[in-house]
């Protein structure tokens, strides 16, 4: 089946173009396009994140270098500077976003298992700042000399795919990143200390999921139950009250559950609130713990990933370039299931990443590497002194 085809176009066709080109054409992205299509687009931009390019012209110059397998390649016969240049300035950034929303939904499906300590769904929200050049990113002031972009991620812990992005400028503050979301019943979602908004809290009770949130010192508590601990488990109470705050009190009415929880390794204590009064204090620790792996994400894709570095500086080009990052990543995703490896994205990444125009099978790229010399962070490791 993939005798002869280089391996890029063996990944492309993990792709469901149909439904891209479905996409396409919602948006008349290609209307009077005669020769370099979306399609082609998509590919050029998977091509320079797969290969770890760091400008447009760094890529164009690859490409150039490689001019007679373009076509082989499925990026077409016009693929210019100007070309991709102009595509990432006009076209739709939607077209690439639905696509990404599309490709998640795949990979998550894929990645679905029941492994984790704690059934059910659980998400950890955060954001990431990237910093960017106010000279040249004019619309994503954050200071007065600084641009940058945020963002905004809610991580799928247990599928360690990102469900949901939203690109926003640096100077938007976290919280009001919240609204955004639409809480799943029943599903647990953690915050950093960051994100402590009574009100937004309380709407997640009201949906009936379930949030793990680091308590700030300055919060106003009374204690009106406390349950047994153990002690050796680092657990150093864990306690049912009410928010006696005059405003956090009317933003939140109900219970909350406080745990007090030492950390070993780091030699610290943290406090930790939820809502959920059924699940373990250790439990809840472990919940927090895990929040670190939507850090890990945000450190992958900015080093493994180009979008530390943007190829275009129209805030169109920028979100065409991050959504095409995370296709790039759920296809590995994907690709990493459909063929049953247990190497992890990053690994896999690596592999392919100097190997997209060798003829050789994808299945046997993969498994007949020696991964021994490659490592990766396990989160799994992971101690709450990360935090």
């Amino acid at each position: 089946m993939n005798q002869g085809k280089y391996v890029f176009a063996q990944l492309a066709e993990f792709l469901p173009q149909r439904v891209f080109d479905g996409i396409v054409k919602k948006y008349d992205g290609d209307k009077y396009v005669r020769h370099f299509s979306c399609w082609n687009q998509l590919l050029c931009m998977l091509f320079g994140q797969l290969t770890n390019r760091d400008s447009l012209r760094d890529l164009i110059i690859a490409l150039e270098a490689h001019s007679k397998k373009l076509y082989h390649l499925g990026l077409g016969k016009s693929v210019t500077r100007s070309n991709l240049a102009k595509a990432n300035q006009g076209r739709n950034s939607m077209i690439f976003e639905e696509f990404a929303y599309h490709l998640i939904s795949i990979a998550r499906n894929k990645r679905a298992n029941e492994d984790f300590a704690i059934k059910g769904k659980v998400y950890a929200f955060d954001s990431s700042t990237i910093d960017l050049c106010l000279s040249v990113f004019w619309w994503a002031k954050f200071r007065k000399t600084k641009g940058g972009i945020k963002l905004h991620t809610l991580f799928d812990i247990t599928t360690q795919i990102p469900t949901f992005i939203h690109i926003t400028p640096a100077a938007v503050n976290d919280m009001k990143a919240m609204d955004h979301l639409i809480y799943e019943e029943g599903a647990y979602y953690v915050f950093d200390r960051g994100y402590v908004d009574f009100s937004r809290l309380y709407t997640i009770t009201q949906r009936k999921a379930f949030f793990v949130i680091r308590a700030k010192s300055s919060l106003k508590y009374r204690r009106i139950y406390s349950g047994k601990v153990d002690k050796s488990t680092g657990v150093l109470c864990d306690q049912k009250g009410l928010l006696t705050g005059f405003y956090t009190a009317k933003d939140y009415p109900e219970k909350l559950r406080r745990v007090k929880y030492y950390d070993q390794e780091s030699d610290r204590t943290f406090v930790f609130l939820t809502n959920n009064m059924e699940i373990t204090a250790s439990q809840v620790a472990l919940l927090y713990k895990n929040r670190w792996q939507v850090e890990l994400f945000f450190k992958w894709i900015k080093q493994h990933l180009k979008i530390k570095s943007f190829w275009g500086t129209s805030e169109n080009a920028v979100r065409i370039q991050v959504y095409s990052a995370i296709i790039a990543y759920c296809l590995v995703a994907i690709v990493a299931e459909e063929l049953k490896s247990d190497r992890s994205t990053y690994e896999i990444l690596q592999v392919i990443g100097i190997s997209l125009l060798d003829k050789t099978p994808v299945n046997e790229l993969l498994k007949n590497i020696d991964y021994k010399d490659v490592k990766e962070l396990n989160c799994n490791q992971l101690s709450l002194s990360l935090f």
